[in-house]
Order: structure tokens, then C-alpha cells, then sequence
């Protein structure tokens, strides 16, 4: 089968697609022929050697896919020829992966390969940061950092369909689209000192709840948007430096620094995935949330998609398509 190795963690460019082994099923482990691959940061990371996990070269990275059962256990949650999403740690920029049987997420019907291949990371990370961490509450407001991102979208879908009242930061004006079609409130342009017209769009007492996935000087400047009591949501550092935060400001506000790994979790609780699949699986059919799917690249093209997200042009969510089950249940 085909599939893209890293060879280097020199980046995008450092990826070859090669003719590698058929994946064989390990106990407790399905095989899914993938149709779609999400376009994600974690992944752009990976390929530098900026992620947390760091394999041994050579090896395929690859995350997030969607696709079709093909062999799986007797007896196992799944079968051959169900239709699924799954979240691997290594492995899904080829034709075929191995999936334990714990990280496949069944799709409902109406749901496309692109579609489940671009809700997975993002839309399970966002719930688990509003629901779990943040404990939102209906009629609470959200400013939500990057939200033109695929985290960013997910979060404005998320929350809105949640019950709050949401305002979106862009990067830059051409971004504020994206963020209004997915459903915010209101749109800014995060300029220095942007806390200031944030208090004020909620009306002088400031927001409830921050999601950030951007970090860097976007997070301090986020936490002057609180209201007393509100929580500041750590979900990544797109923009690059780690923040930090003087304390001496949480404490005199009553305010919240709470981490979000959603992927971590999946270590410690074997209920998040399910629990979370069936939350969302619900929006989706009420029609609250949709992927924002902006752009498709072909299999042949990944790394240049990854190099297209590093240079931040991809709004929303991008996927890789056309792969072997591709027209398996819909190509949204």
C-alpha cells in the first residue's frame, strides 16, 4: 500500500510517499481502509519533532482518518464493512491503518467520510474543554481565540449549540467570514489590546469563558477579558511561545487557568471517546454543528497541505480525500 514516512523531523518537506507492508490486525485491533485524513496542527508538529511524541524515524504519522472497516476480531464492537472514525498515534497518511478497537468512533448514517474525517480531533477536544473543564452554563458568554482555526470553528459550533452567547477573534479581517459562518455572535480582530473592546461586547463585565488554541501574548491580554470567576481555556499555542501568567491576577479576579488535553484524557478514562461521540453525534443530527470543510487536497498532495496550514491558509478545516474508500458513504 501506499503512505507518506517521515524520514526527517525537518518538517512538511521531509515526508516521501513510499510502497510500505500491509498493516496487520494486533489482538484488540482493527484494520480501516481510510477514505479521508484530517488536516490537523498536531500533525504539522509531528513533523518537525514539536509534539510531545517524537517515534523513531522512519515512521508514518497521521492521526485522524475516516473510513471503512476491513478485518477486525470475531466478536469485536465493530465489523467488517462498518463505518468509522479513529484516532491513531502514528499511522494514518496511508491507505490503510491499525486501529485499536478503543479509538474507533462508529458514524451516523447521514454523515460523510470528509465530514467525520474533519469533526474527530476538533470537535471532541472542543466539547470536552467547554463541557468537562469549563463547565459552561447555558446563557454564559465565550470569546473563543483563533476563530477562524479548525479548533476555532468547532468551538464557535460547540458553544453556540450549547447555549452561549459566543465572540469569535480573528487573526485578520478575511478570517472574520469563516468565524461568522460558523455561527459567533460577534467578530473582532485581535489587535493589541483587545481586551478592551472584548468587556465591552459583553457588556463592561467581561466573558465567562476563554478557549484559547493560539497562546503567546493573545492569553495574557485574554485574561483581562474575564469576568470575576471566569475560566481561561489552555488548549494549545498555535502562534508559537508558551505563556505564562502571574498569579497575582487570577487571585484578585476569582479567575481560572484550566488545562485541556483531550488526547491525554483518553489515557486515564476509556469512557471519553463514546461519551463524547454520542454528544456530538447528537448536535449533528439536530444540525448545530457542521465541519466548515474550506479546503480538499489529494493524498498526493499531503504535504503540501500541511505546508499550506503552516503558512495559516487554511480556514476552518482541511482534509485529505480520494483515498481508497472515499466514495464509501458520502463525500461531504
Amino acid at each position: 500500500m501506499r503512505a507518506w514516512r517521515l524520514s526527517a523531523y525537518d518538517g512538511p518537506g521531509a515526508l516521501s510517499l513510499e510502497e510500505v507492508p500491509e498493516p496487520e490486525a494486533a489482538p484488540g485491533s482493527a484494520v480501516v481502509e481510510i477514505g479521508a485524513i484530517g488536516l490537523n496542527f498536531p500533525d504539522l508538529l509531528t513533523t518537525k519533532g514539536l509534539y510531545q511524541l517524537r517515534p523513531e524515524l522512519p515512521f508514518i504519522p497521521g492521526c485522524e482518518i475516516a473510513g471503512v472497516v476491513s478485518a477486525a476480531p470475531p466478536g469485536a464492537a465493530f465489523s467488517p464493512g462498518d463505518r468509522v472514525a479513529a484516532l491513531v498515534a502514528e499511522g494514518g497518511f496511508a491507505e490503510r491503518a491499525v486501529v485499536p478497537l478503543g479509538r474507533l468512533v462508529a458514524l451516523p448514517e447521514a454523515m460523510g467520510l470528509n465530514e467525520a474525517a474533519a469533526m474527530l480531533i476538533n470537535y471532541h477536544t472542543v466539547h470536552f474543554a467547554l463541557v468537562r473543564r469549563g463547565r459552561l452554563l447555558v446563557g454564559e458568554t465565550v470569546l473563543v481565540l483563533g476563530g477562524a482555526g479548525g479548533i476555532g470553528t468547532a468551538a464557535i459550533q460547540v458553544a453556540r449549540a450549547l447555549g452561549a452567547r459566543v465572540i469569535a477573534g480573528v487573526s485578520n479581517g478575511s478570517r472574520a467570514a469563516t468565524a461568522t459562518a460558523a455561527g459567533a455572535h460577534e467578530v473582532l480582530v485581535l489587535g493589541e489590546g483587545f481586551s478592551v473592546e472584548v468587556r465591552e461586547l459583553a457588556g463592561g463585565r467581561g466573558v465567562d469563558l476563554v478557549l484559547d488554541p493560539v497562546g503567546d501574548w493573545l492569553f495574557l491580554e485574554a485574561t483581562r477579558c474575564l469576568a470575576p470567576e471566569g475560566r481561561i481555556l489552555v488548549v494549545g499555542f498555535a502562534a508559537g511561545e508558551i505563556p505564562t501568567v502571574r498569579v497575582n491576577r487570577l487571585l484578585l479576579n476569582n479567575l481560572s487557568v484550566v488545562g485541556v488535553g483531550w488526547g491525554a484524557s483518553l489515557g486515564y478514562d476509556e469512557t471519553i471517546l463514546t461519551t463524547g461521540a454520542a454528544a456530538l453525534d447528537a448536535l449533528y443530527a439536530e444540525g448545530s454543528i457542521r465541519p466548515p470543510i474550506t479546503q480538499r487536497f489529494a493524498f498526493g498532495s499531503l504535504p503540501d497541505a500541511l505546508l499550506a496550514l503552516d503558512r495559516r491558509e487554511v480556514a476552518g478545516k482541511g482534509v485529505i480525500e480520494g483515498l481508497a474508500a472515499g466514495a464509501v458513504g458520502g463525500g461531504r
